[in-house]
């Protein structure tokens, strides 16, 4: 069986590594908020060009404390709009309602799967404040159009990246991390990150992950418990050095597979080598997914769905249900993940591709 991610198989290579800087760890004794997390914030505010790193829970929280600072600050409030993707995990949609913002869903491009600028201009408001920018599979966004648009309505831009670590980008924008085990760059639990070279938002972030605190005991503001573990810290600074290597990996399997899977009932991301893209996942269509999900598993190859149901279509925003994202139903209808990660072998790879191109109806 070719599994869809060999979590064991990824992180046993820096098993010894970590064992031996574990037994360190243990002999300082300090668990929370200790020398792992700042070592690690330094490494990955430096590996993403930005000035600042703050360690947190996981990437809902990332992203959630973004905009619970920008509403401290005074940026945004209650019933402010925010546009972002319809496309996308729900965890992008929750990070907004949970603090009083309003998701509004914007079909996506139907070839790159993410935000589609040309749709934007016509959703924007007297309410709408931000712009929720989501690298959704690892690829980059079109960041310097949706810049653009956001500077001539004056509207804040927040990243999404909890897909897309290590990826070629520089911006100004403050960006949110996943660290969950299954991400190009993931711990051994939960774990998330905000990068930012925004002091005033920086400082208010460390705070607010920590119970709105700075000085123990001495509260500032109204907080959450939300902060990176110490040995998921250690763990994810022993990995981060093998990112780009891993990411190039992926990157070389993509090549394969678009270059050499060929089945005209199956359409293949569309990428060419300018266009950054990291791939946590490669994501292909066809209109009868399940037939060859069910193929695939028959010839052993593990395959996942992202994402089976869009986020208006969730029972958990059952308000919006009657919705309509046609392309964005389309693609929860249609696409399939395939096997794609650094430690995979070319014999796998090549077995994948000739599984794929040989299925039929």
């Amino acid at each position: 069986m070719i599994k869809f991610l060999d979590l064991h198989k990824i992180n046993q290579r820096f098993e010894t590594a970590f064992q031996t800087q574990l037994h360190t760890f243990f002999s300082k004794g300090r668990y929370i908020l200790g020398e792992q997390v700042q070592h690690f914030e330094q490494q990955f505010a430096a590996f993403n060009q930005d000035q600042f790193c703050i360690g947190v829970g996981n990437g809902l929280d990332a992203l959630s404390l973004i905009f619970k600072g920008y509403v401290a600050l005074g940026k945004l409030q209650k019933g402010d709009e925010v546009l972002v993707s319809a496309h996308t995990y729900i965890a992008s949609i929750l990070a907004l309602t949970e603090i009083g913002l309003v998701p509004v869903l914007v079909d996506p491009n139907e070839q790159t799967f993410l935000l589609d600028t040309s749709l934007l201009q016509d959703k924007i408001t007297s309410k709408t404040k931000a712009i929720l920018v989501v690298h959704l599979y690892g690829r980059l966004a079109n960041i310097a159009e949706i810049e653009s648009l956001a500077h001539q309505h004056n509207l804040l831009i927040v990243e999404d990246c909890a897909q897309s670590h290590g990826i070629n980008e520089t911006s100004s924008h403050p960006k949110a991390f996943s660290f969950y085990p299954g991400k190009n760059l993931g711990c051994l639990g939960d774990g998330g990150a905000i990068t930012t070279n925004d002091e005033v938002l920086a400082e208010l972030l460390f705070k607010l992950r920590n119970y709105g605190s700075a000085v123990k005991y001495v509260h500032e503001i109204q907080g959450v418990n939300s902060r990176l573990d110490e040995i998921q810290a250690l763990f994810l600074s022993i990995k981060l050095p093998f990112l780009q290597q891993d990411n190039l990996r992926r990157q070389a399997i993509a090549k394969r597979y678009t270059n050499e899977i060929k089945n005209t009932l199956i359409q293949l991301p569309q990428w060419d080598i300018q266009t950054p893209h990291v791939f946590h996942l490669f994501v292909i269509r066809t209109p009868h997914r399940e037939a060859l999900q069910s193929y695939l598993k028959t010839q052993g190859i593990e395959t996942l769905i992202h994402y089976p149901i869009p986020p208006h279509k969730q029972k958990a925003y059952e308000a919006w249900n009657d919705l309509s994202f046609p392309i964005t139903e389309k693609l929860h209808q249609e696409v399939l993940s395939l096997p794609i990660s650094p430690v995979m072998t070319e014999d796998e790879v090549t077995y994948v591709i000739q599984k794929t191109s040989a299925w039929t109806l």
